[in-house]
């Protein structure tokens, strides 16, 4: 695996974002969860895909749930898994292989994202750890915006903060 770094510039074409909810395309964004938050949290090694498959499973559990996945002519580079709540859809996972990073990935699934979500004329959320630089940036270059909403993760015991996206 590479470490691509916040610096690297997209080398390609931005990739093709597809709706997909089927079993591989489960098992390649947990592969995506495990590697990228291992290097986002410092850790040795990812935990195996299967570990990380009933968070995103339990995610596609609700009503509405959508797979996003973004993709190269090789291979899924990035994942979000959005759910229409009452007012507003709410972004419960995005990642990026964390050999993508800084190729624009996360750039075209948000992106995607915010036009999926005009059609529904329904505002955006997310909660990100507010200690993660990297996400942060990329969704405050995105034009979302930071609320004053913070909650503690159990797991973790990390401060999430909110972020909107009006349109």
């Amino acid at each position: 695996m590479t470490n691509a770094g916040p610096w690297r510039r997209n080398q390609g074409a931005d990739p093709a974002v597809v709706i997909d909810g089927g079993t591989n395309a489960r098992l390649s964004a947990a592969s995506m969860w495990a590697r990228a938050t291992a290097l986002r949290d410092g850790l040795p090694q990812a935990a195996p895909a299967g570990d990380k498959l009933p968070g995103i499973e339990a995610a596609l559990a609700y009503e509405g749930a959508q797979l996003f996945l973004a993709q190269t002519a090789s291979k899924s580079v990035g994942f979000a898994v959005v759910v229409p709540r009452e007012i507003t859809t709410e972004v419960l996972y995005l990642a990026v292989d964390p050999e993508m990073w800084g190729q624009g990935v996360g750039k075209s699934l948000l992106e995607f994202i915010r036009r999926q979500a005009q059609q529904s004329s329904k505002d955006l959320e997310l909660w990100v750890i507010e200690d993660n630089d990297r996400a942060v940036q990329t969704y405050e270059r995105a034009g979302w915006t930071r609320t004053q909403d913070v909650k503690v993760r159990n797991d973790s015991g990390r401060v999430e903060r909110r972020y909107t996206l009006s349109h």
